[in-house]
């Protein structure tokens, strides 16, 4: 744990980063749908989603499990996400690894704050106690939506370089 910070406050800033992560994901996943560049919702985008997982590896007690896993493969995915937009500059392929890469791990984060929502609030909790109600499948299933259509939109749409109003940054 970080010196200094209660679990309590380290947990709270955990999940501001994680949230901050996923709203900063949204914008830059409904931007490249759109077809226009978002460099600084981008960078803070990444910026957040790195460190989500980052500081999710350094909660007391830690054992192997979905949160240690999500986050592994999180940070697997960002790699050549970021390596995509900052070293590469989307050329040729590197577009749709950039696009795919950060869309996976912001579904990644998305799936988690789902889970997160149901077992913490308790109106959602009351819903789905135990996680496999439709309430909670039905919330997994609309995020898995939301997040292939902008993809899917995004890889046809974002060409960085195109048109004269988008730069070379996602």
């Amino acid at each position: 744990m970080v010196p200094g910070m209660s679990l309590s406050d380290f947990t709270t800033l955990h999940v501001v980063i994680g949230l901050i992560g996923i709203a900063t994901g949204f914008i830059w996943l409904f931007a490249a749908a759109n077809a226009r560049s978002v460099p600084g919702w981008t960078a803070a985008f990444l910026l957040t989603t790195v460190a989500t997982s980052v500081t999710g590896f350094l909660f007391p007690n830690l054992k192997i499990g979905p949160p240690v896993i999500f986050g592994v493969i999180s940070l697997v995915v960002l790699t050549p996400a970021v390596l995509a937009l900052y070293r590469y500059r989307l050329a040729g392929p590197w577009r749709w690894i950039s696009i795919a890469g950060g869309a996976f791990a912001l579904y990644l984060n998305s799936v988690v704050g789902v889970v997160q929502a149901f077992q913490k609030l308790t109106f959602l909790n009351a819903l789905a106690p135990t996680q496999s109600e439709p309430p909670f499948l039905a919330a997994q299933g609309i995020v898995l939506m939301i997040v292939v259509g902008l993809t899917a939109v995004a890889l046809k749409r974002f060409h960085p370089g195109s048109a004269p109003s988008t730069s070379a940054q996602m």
